[in-house]
């Protein structure tokens, strides 16, 4: 009997998450309110370290809200690698500043800190690195490098729940601000929604304020109290990247969820390195002692020898029923970024060469054991 097409991602919902939410319409709080306002401490609680977090309707928003707290604009330049999805750089520009792309590493994809210290110049004054597919950039590299060069680190934390990253979660370290998605194909999801992290009192009160176009009070403290409290201030030009009640209400059950959900991921993850081991293929990096990895993404590069090359390889999986994707096209190969910054292909040759040959499989903890078997199947099909 034939399979039923497995896609690339799907979200890990259950009964749980919908009550939830039908509970949280039926209060008459849609928009942000006390949902949110708990999401918010569970969150905090669960990383530890005395952070503060702040829910956002997206990671986007959330990265545009880090930087622009810590005082990005034009003039202004901050190292990004080229190996991420463009709202990392894009956020830089919202503010009029300058994304720096820097080259990867070719072992675990996340920013090369040799290559990004070529690149600082007098005008860099923020770092972005990204914690690729749920591998952490080494903690104590860089923090030296950021205090060598009097940088401040937002981390790109959107593949990276939950990560530990040498002995501390992701988000409670000591970086200045950390940025989570919850996207549909995260590790948890919201539907659309982020979390931003920080344990410095002073960013938190700022980012908070311009969530909700620059107003000095949240909605929700202007209208659950039983006395009048219509009166607020615009303070500063604000944005309007607040978490919805409802989307907050299925986030505080798929965080309570997160330690099964991270298992089952790292259980299909073991499977697959067991089930590719004689195949022309690159694994994934695993993480080292110490660290752990998320999961988000099971990236596969095709070794020179493999009978395909990787654009067929999707082809070919397509047909054999399982969907795939690529992460990422580097951005210096986009014609937006390539055309404003004059970049070329032979300026990051990691990144340019790796992306020929990388693929991303199938790893959600919704996936039952046929499906794992699935895509092992497919993928031997076509490679052993």
């Amino acid at each position: 009997m034939t399979r039923p097409f497995l896609p690339f991602a799907r979200p890990d919902i259950g009964e749980e998450e919908i009550a939830a939410v039908v509970e949280t319409m039926r209060s008459g709080w849609l928009t942000t309110g006390p949902n949110a306002a708990a999401f918010e401490r569970e969150f905090a609680e669960f990383l530890g370290g005395g952070r503060t977090a702040v829910a956002v309707n997206s990671a986007t928003s959330g990265l545009h809200l880090a930087y622009e707290a810590l005082g990005v604009g034009p003039g202004t330049e901050v190292l990004v690698p080229t190996w991420t999805f463009t709202s990392t750089a894009e956020a830089v520009r919202y503010l009029g500043g300058d994304p720096v792309l820097v080259d990867v590493d070719p072992v675990t994809l996340c920013i090369d800190l040799a290559d990004a210290e070529r690149r600082v110049t007098a005008r860099t004054v923020a770092i972005a690195p990204v914690h690729y597919a749920g591998l952490a950039v080494p903690d104590a590299a860089l923090t030296a490098f950021a205090a060598r060069h009097g940088l401040k680190v937002v981390e790109d934390a959107a593949h990276s729940f939950p990560t530990v990253n040498e002995g501390t979660l992701v988000g409670a370290g000591g970086h200045d601000i950390t940025v989570f998605s919850f996207y549909a194909t995260k590790t948890m999801t919201t539907g659309e929604g982020g979390m931003v992290v920080t344990a410095d009192e002073a960013l938190a009160s700022r980012m908070r304020t311009m969530r909700l176009h620059g107003i000095n009070r949240d909605v929700f403290d202007r209208y659950s109290s039983d006395k009048p409290s219509w009166h607020y201030d615009v303070v500063a030009p604000g944005y309007k990247y607040n978490l919805t009640d409802t989307a907050a209400a299925m986030g505080r059950v798929q965080l309570r969820r997160t330690p099964e959900m991270v298992a089952k991921r790292t259980a299909i993850a073991d499977r697959f390195d067991a089930a590719f081991a004689d195949l022309p293929v690159q694994r994934p990096a695993h993480a080292p002692e110490g660290s752990s990895h998320a999961w988000h993404i099971y990236n596969l590069r095709l070794n020179a020898d493999a009978p395909v090359a990787r654009d067929r390889f999707i082809e070919l999986m397509a047909a054999a029923g399982v969907g795939t994707s690529v992460h990422f096209i580097p951005l210096h190969l986009h014609p937006y970024w390539r055309d404003t910054y004059g970049h070329t292909p032979e300026g990051f040759p990691v990144a340019t060469a790796q992306y020929a040959r990388s693929v991303s499989l199938p790893i959600f903890s919704a996936m039952s054991d046929d499906d794992v078997e699935h895509v092992i199947s497919a993928v031997r099909g076509i490679l052993a």
